[in-house]
């Protein structure tokens, strides 16, 4: 695969780009096939990209309902496409190529390290293989323990094939269920109430979210906190924050509203983790979302945007890109000339990359919800919701997405797409690759700020 994408003659951003697109594009194909269907009949080539771009960007925006539409085949194939799209399609072609005793050279492994974000080069290999042994392992033990939930409720076939599903499903963030076998469109809100399967799905989450590169440095050191690099010690710290906060104002939110009726304190509390834990950035739901109140989805939006940690199965700004954001405030504040956390100092081009990812998220965002608002004649904070559901990847949807213009869609996949490539990628991956000559620096003058 690597080889057919002519290595020497595009850069790394180009080819990751153009991976992505062929696998959505044979995605879509697959699906456009009359056997990808329970009814026999051909789905519209653009209906088929955007579930094959869905499934590959793991996202979970569905036109529609992956059970009660969808054939078995079909279903394996979003299933293949989530895998492939969750480790990353070049941790699977290089994994390909160590199988045959193939060496793999310094091309290859710089292609690998930006795929998934590696600091470094060495050590990229054998980070490969711990990403593929710890993605089945993980999986393995989240189907197991699903298992003892869906066979006793769908039968031993079903229920394992199920628990493989959502087990796949949620370590990778993507947010496609099966559960229109009992009632479609209807993610897992039927067991909203069963504390087991909700602290499954978000064990999952979680671990999927985190990234591989912090999970190798937790485990290297033991979980001690102090000796964890200040990746990990901030994609961790933030990950506890906004799972906790978002509980709690979901939880103070929601008091008296419509979401919450006859539920019992514990329930309500459970409820508000899973959607703190979801939007960032899986994409499954165990209450009604139109029913929640705004402040609640504007609170889900914000989280949706954020997403998960780089180097994971998430998707969003990323956890570290907040970090960087807040502390450079809290830098300006202290009149420190460099951003400072946990004892270290990070370099001034971490904020400019960071504040780079956050104007291009929100501003795609923003311009994509005008669109769609005025061509679907729909409320602003409605077409935001979608729209920030699709740019980080998450799949969250107020019931609008299966019933959008085709103009819609085609924005929705764009932006789904460059929220699982990364806006970096995409930026470099349209660049010229030559250097520019360097040149003196200019006359410096001074701007207000504030």
């Amino acid at each position: 695969m690597i080889r057919l994408l002519k290595l020497e003659k595009q850069s790394p951003m180009k080819i990751i780009l153009t991976g992505y697109c062929c696998i959505i594009l044979l995605g879509g194909l697959l699906l456009t096939l009359p056997a990808a269907t329970r009814s026999g009949v051909s789905t519209s080539f653009l209906d088929a990209v955007f579930t094959a771009t869905s499934a590959t960007c793991v996202t979970g925006l569905v036109r529609f309902d992956t059970y009660t539409y969808w054939s078995l085949f079909g279903q394996l194939v979003i299933l293949a496409l989530i895998q492939t799209g969750g480790i990353g399609f070049v941790t699977v072609a290089i994994s390909l190529v160590a199988l045959t005793k193939r060496k793999i050279g310094l091309s290859q492994r710089f292609i690998m390290q930006e795929s998934v974000a590696s600091p470094q080069i060495g050590g990229i290999v054998r980070m490969t293989k711990f990403i593929l042994l710890g993605t089945l392992l993980v999986e393995l033990v989240g189907a197991f323990l699903l298992c003892f939930r869906f066979c006793p409720l769908l039968g031993l076939r079903n229920g394992i094939y199920f628990s493989v599903f959502h087990s796949i499903s949620a370590f990778c963030n993507a947010g496609f269920d099966l559960m229109g076998i009992l009632e479609p469109y209807s993610s897992l809100t039927s067991m909203q109430n069963d504390p087991y399967v909700n602290c499954i799905i978000m064990a999952l989450i979680i671990i999927g979210g985190l990234g591989f590169f912090v999970w190798s440095d937790l485990l290297q050191n033991k979980f001690r906190f102090r000796h964890l690099k200040l990746h990990t010690k901030i994609v961790v710290s933030v990950t506890c924050i906004l799972i906790v906060a978002g509980t709690l104002l979901l939880f103070l939110f929601e008091q008296g509203g419509k979401v919450f009726e006859g539920k019992s304190t514990g329930e309500q509390l459970l409820c508000s983790a899973f959607q703190s834990v979801s939007p960032r950035t899986a994409g499954f739901n165990t209450v009604d979302l139109p029913s929640l109140r705004e402040a609640s989805l504007f609170l889900i939006i914000c989280l949706m945007l954020i997403g998960g940690s780089t180097g994971s199965t998430a998707g969003g700004m990323k956890t570290t890109t907040l970090a960087v954001l807040f502390l450079s405030i809290g830098a300006t504040f202290r009149r420190k000339k460099s951003i400072e956390c946990f004892g270290r100092r990070m370099d001034d081009d971490t904020l400019r990359t960071a504040s780079c990812v956050m104007m291009l998220y929100l501003g795609l965002t923003i311009l994509s919800a005008l669109l769609v608002s005025s061509v679907e004649s729909l409320p602003l904070l409605t077409a935001l919701f979608e729209t920030s559901s699709a740019i980080a990847t998450v799949g969250l949807s107020l019931g609008v997405t299966p019933t959008i213009s085709a103009l819609s869609e085609v924005v929705l996949t764009l932006l789904m797409i460059f929220g699982r490539v990364g806006s970096i990628t995409i930026l470099l991956a349209f660049a010229s690759n030559r250097m520019g000559a360097p040149v003196s620096k200019l006359p410096l003058e001074k701007v207000q700020i504030g």
